[in-house]
């Protein structure tokens, strides 16, 4: 696996233009036996044209039988080792709103949600609670004191929102209060078994199981968004940009915060855009003549999955082939379509099943796949392969690496 320090070397200036549209989620399961796919599933004449004249595969997001989450998935997806790049979710959060995180802050991402008379949940998303009821529950929280940190709550979307702590000492090696599942109580907050500094680790863990206490006593009466869990705590890291690793300019465009969190993390300038994918589309073609890489994502698909929605997953799917014809009409030398992970709605979450995907550019080596599918690209020239080795195909492609060796 070639890491950044390796590919930067090779990495020669170009006018070529790379676009990557992730499909949030796109890999499915059948919901019976013998069945098909969301994608399989959904009527996708344009994808399944660009499929014929690209060469395609499947995606490990980690690796085999790992789920990953949204963050190092997408890590992988431009290039950066899920593995050694670890970051936790409050910090993608925080960027992806715009929060002026500083290096010493602890930021968590917060769900509200869902619990029963006897404190077990029942929802982890709260119902997806509207954005306008979330600014007015984190208002609630705003007035929660800590002894020696500031508190900020800031609101997110629907039923998300951001937790920073600011004050020194704090430590970002922390166990999460989301158990992932229902049927539970929320899990205490404690220092991770390896934290490095225990003394900080305990003092942090018992600040947010504080914070936990208090916004619990607060939202009791505001049922179905009536308890909170908090995940992803994390500080700050230094990381090399795409533009210092790939000589890329880069652009996100993306509705949903924290996938905007994670580009800007890696050095993507934040495009404005909409919120239906028609609006992202037309964002791409509004800006092409600014950058050099692309980053398009699409979350709908994502969250039809987690709902268990198959048929408005496979409408999502079609509404994304619907806008193909326009990024085509761009002409970029190199276009990848792809996913972050599988959002199977038969399981309602995210899952360790590899990722179709498809590469066109001038260059490539068309393979018998003729549909953008699973079990189609399963049979594409560039087999099963670590998501990670997704961004020097893309620079080969667009003739943006040097010849390695004499």
């Amino acid at each position: 696996m070639a890491d950044l320090n390796f590919i930067r070397k090779l990495v020669i200036p170009a006018t070529s233009k790379i676009v990557l549209l992730v499909i949030d989620g796109v890999g499915g399961l059948p919901m019976r036996e013998g069945g098909l796919t969301e994608l399989e599933t959904a009527r996708t004449p344009n994808l399944d044209a660009l499929a014929a004249r690209s060469i395609c595969g499947l995606s490990e997001p980690i690796s085999p039988g790992i789920t990953p989450g949204s963050g190092p998935a997408h890590l992988a997806l431009f290039g950066y080792d899920p593995i050694k790049y670890q970051i936790g979710r409050g910090v993608l959060e925080a960027l992806g709103i715009g929060f002026d995180l500083q290096p010493s802050d602890l930021a968590a991402r917060g769900n509200f949600c869902t619990i029963d008379a006897k404190g077990v949940v029942t929802d982890r998303r709260a119902g997806r609670i509207s954005t306008e009821k979330c600014i007015e529950l984190s208002d609630l929280l705003s007035g929660i004191e800590l002894p020696g940190v500031e508190v900020f709550i800031e609101p997110v979307k629907e039923h998300r929102f951001l937790l920073v702590l600011r004050g020194e000492g704090l430590s970002d090696e922390l166990t999460e209060s989301d158990p992932t599942r229902l049927g539970v109580p929320p899990l205490p907050i404690e220092p991770k078994p390896e934290a490095s500094t225990e003394t900080a680790a305990r003092r942090t863990a018992q600040l947010a199981n504080e914070f936990v206490a208090q916004a619990k006593a607060i939202l009791a009466d505001h049922h179905p968004a009536n308890m909170l869990l908090l995940r992803g705590f994390a500080q700050l890291p230094q990381w090399p940009t795409m533009e210092e690793a790939y000589g890329l300019k880069a652009a996100a465009i993306a509705a949903y915060p924290m996938y905007r969190g994670v580009a800007k993390l890696v050095g993507m300038e934040i495009l404005e855009a909409g919120e239906t994918i028609a609006e992202e589309f037309e964002s791409l073609a509004e800006n092409y003549g600014r950058y050099d890489f692309f980053f398009l994502h699409v979350k709908k698909t994502d969250s039809a999955g987690e709902d268990g929605d198959f048929d408005r997953k496979v409408a999502y799917i079609e509404e994304v082939d619907r806008n193909i014809p326009s990024l085509l009409k761009l002409e970029p030398e190199v276009i990848i379509v792809t996913g972050d992970h599988s959002t199977p709605a038969l399981l309602r979450s995210h899952s360790w099943h590899p990722v179709p995907l498809l590469l066109y550019s001038r260059y490539c080596r068309p393979d018998a796949v003729r549909e953008f599918s699973e079990r189609a690209c399963a049979a594409g020239a560039l087999g099963r392969f670590p998501a990670v080795e997704i961004m020097p195909l893309a620079l080969a492609n667009a003739g943006r690496l040097v010849r390695f060796g004499a």
